[in-house]
């Protein structure tokens, strides 16, 4: 059973997560304060590059499992056209409504 996008508790990971499923680049920039960072698997990763490979090139998709530490722990099943779907964790850090770092790895 999946969590319904509009029913995640944080409004900033809500946000995040129907503009990846949007495949919406402009929507989803919005949603990161301006000097956002992330990893992937432990590993520090070039925001821009990563998002476009990971998500937009690849039409990323989020459904998600479950969630916790009010909204900013998720676990889902992503898949994107590169690597099919897999189940994968995304902890979120939220400043000031803006996310400011997420970390994403296999889950």
């Amino acid at each position: 059973m999946t969590i319904p996008v509009d029913r995640l508790s944080d409004p900033a990971v809500r946000a995040f997560v129907k503009a990846v499923n949007a495949n919406d680049r402009d929507a989803f920039m919005a949603t990161l304060t301006p000097d956002a960072t992330m990893s992937d698997d432990g590993s520090e990763r070039d925001l821009d590059d990563w998002t476009d490979k990971e998500i937009f090139s690849s039409r990323g998709h989020m459904e998600i499992e479950s969630e916790s530490d009010e909204g900013r722990t998720l676990v889902v099943r992503y898949r994107n056209e590169t690597w099919g779907e897999m189940r994968t964790k995304w902890k979120f850090t939220v400043e000031n409504g803006k996310i400011a770092r997420f970390d994403t790895g296999q889950a």
